[in-house]
């Protein structure tokens, strides 16, 4: 029903206020060429219709003001969080051989790790184990790990939410810290990651500026094509492949 809802010149602090509003002239609308009865029997019979018809208009019209947010680091750093990995047949594989079926890598739990934090992890493609195999492979990566979830506060829009955003990986060399996220090349327009890594790159930024004020390792974050990804290839070549 188009022309249900007046957005025009909308402006709302209240969330309670504006849905009164909008439910008002739901009403409004329908008591225009219905009786009490019948406007009763619609909204009781078709409030779930009415209510999404609503939300999809609000979306479509929703807009946001310029905001300045005030940045202040409370902790220059956060224990590692606990990682438990089971695997599917309860072996532990060695990193640096792939599985036969790749698209059940997820199932499966690598170790045999020189550098990670964690003695044994879990990854989602074989480019992100071949990823861990140049991270291990490179002279200049000092250390790495695969960040649990809620191990990093950072947060990404989507839509109207804030969703949760963990990079896929962490790695440590002597002049930096990287946040570094192995992805499809048909993939690294989508908006989606476009969002996590303009989040992930503010993060970065906020850290570094934390960092510098005690001397610390600036902080980068890489968007990494899969197809790059090789086992003579270098954490920095990879990071500029982007």
């Amino acid at each position: 029903v188009r022309g249900l809802i007046d957005f025009d010149d909308i402006s709302y602090d209240d969330h309670a206020e504006l849905l009164y509003d909008l439910a008002s002239q739901v009403v409004s609308h329908l008591s225009g060429y219905l009786d009490e009865d019948d406007t009763r029997n619609v909204l009781q019979y078709y409030e779930r219709q009415l209510v999404d018809l609503i939300h999809t208009q609000m979306q479509t019209h929703q807009w946001e003001g310029e905001t300045d947010w005030e940045v202040k680091v409370s902790k220059g750093f956060t224990e590692l969080k606990e990682s438990a990995f089971l695997a599917s047949d309860g072996a532990v594989r060695d990193f640096r051989q792939t599985v036969e079926d790749k698209s059940k890598i997820g199932q499966h739990v690598f170790g045999g790790f020189a550098k990670s934090l964690y003695a044994v992890t879990k990854f989602d493609s074989d480019s992100e184990r071949l990823f861990s195999v140049v991270l291990e492979n490179d002279s200049d990566v000092e250390k790495w790990f695969r960040p649990p979830k809620g191990q990093f506060q950072l947060f990404y829009k989507s839509g109207t939410d804030y969703k949760e955003y963990q990079p896929d990986f962490v790695a440590e060399t002597a002049a930096a810290i990287y946040m570094c996220e192995p992805k499809m090349r048909k993939e690294m327009g989508d908006p989606q990651v476009q969002a996590k890594k303009d989040a992930a790159e503010r993060w970065c930024e906020h850290a570094t500026a934390h960092t510098a004020s005690y001397g610390g390792k600036p902080w980068r974050y890489a968007l990494i094509p899969h197809d790059a990804i090789a086992a003579n290839m270098s954490l920095e070549r990879l990071t500029q492949s982007g």
